[in-house]
């Protein structure tokens, strides 16, 4: 029975995607800054996990809690909409440090057992945000860019040792909490110069007809997790990401 570690399940397509692994047999390790009984069904194979991806000791506990790993799907994010004049640099910060340093410091404390045993996958769950330039998350963008190049040169790196590493690139899911994990980060970043670009950019998202569900996301997920090494790097989830792919 594989085992799978999967950040950020708390709500959206990180819930799913243990809700679906799980599913197909798997043994998995739901892991959230605060865990919630209830959120997910009791099963010897579902296991709920305090954790962190900002702050090492968190990380390091954790990992040590769940032993053997051979999936980790990075998905902890937070998001962030705004101007990125009124966006302070401590704001943005604290961004990269959960969407872009906190995969990192996750995929470096898992490696050295995937390492060791010549087998793994990391899953690198990222944005339809880097498929093609958005507004009013430039700095969201780019700390989901980050993690694009960095899992790039690292599926090189790890090739190696018979570990893969792949990306997920979700679409726009209005279900997701993308403005409930972003908290009090929001607050007066949308100046009165900006308000009414905001207004028209938030009618559009909310016009379009193509979407992306949670379900979507675990699907691919599951498909980047049982690649057998001869599948692509990127792989877009969700009906606007599939539609931005095909427009490039």
């Amino acid at each position: 029975m594989k085992t799978v570690l999967i950040t950020g399940c708390s709500s959206g397509y990180g819930l799913e995607t243990a809700r679906h692994f799980h599913d197909q047999g798997w043994n998995v390790i739901a892991s959230m800054r605060t865990p919630r009984d209830g959120l997910l069904p009791e099963s010897d194979r579902l296991h709920l996990l305090q954790l962190d991806v900002s702050r090492p000791d968190s990380i390091a506990a954790a990992v040590a809690a769940c032993g053997s790993i051979d999936v980790l799907v990075n998905n902890a994010g937070i998001g962030l909409f705004g101007a990125f004049e009124a966006t302070p640099m401590t704001t943005v910060r604290e961004v990269f440090e959960t969407n872009a340093f906190g995969v990192m410091a996750m995929t470096q404390a898992v490696l050295p057992q995937m390492r060791e045993r010549r087998s793994g996958v990391v899953v690198n769950v990222t944005s339809s945000a880097t498929l093609a330039p958005m507004p009013l998350v430039a700095a969201y963008t780019a700390s989901k860019a980050a993690v694009e190049g960095f899992t790039g040169s690292l599926a090189f790196e790890l090739a190696e040792f018979n570990v893969r590493v792949k990306l997920v690139e979700p679409g726009y899911g209005p279900g997701t909490q993308f403005s409930a994990n972003s908290g009090s980060r929001l607050v007066g970043l949308i100046p009165p110069a900006y308000a009414g670009f905001a207004q028209r950019t938030l009618a559009s998202f909310t016009r379009s007809t193509a979407v992306t569900t949670a379900a979507d996301v675990a699907e691919v997920v599951w498909r980047a997790a049982n690649d057998d090494g001869t599948g692509p790097l990127r792989l877009a989830a969700g009906a606007d990401a599939l539609a931005l792919v095909d427009s490039r």
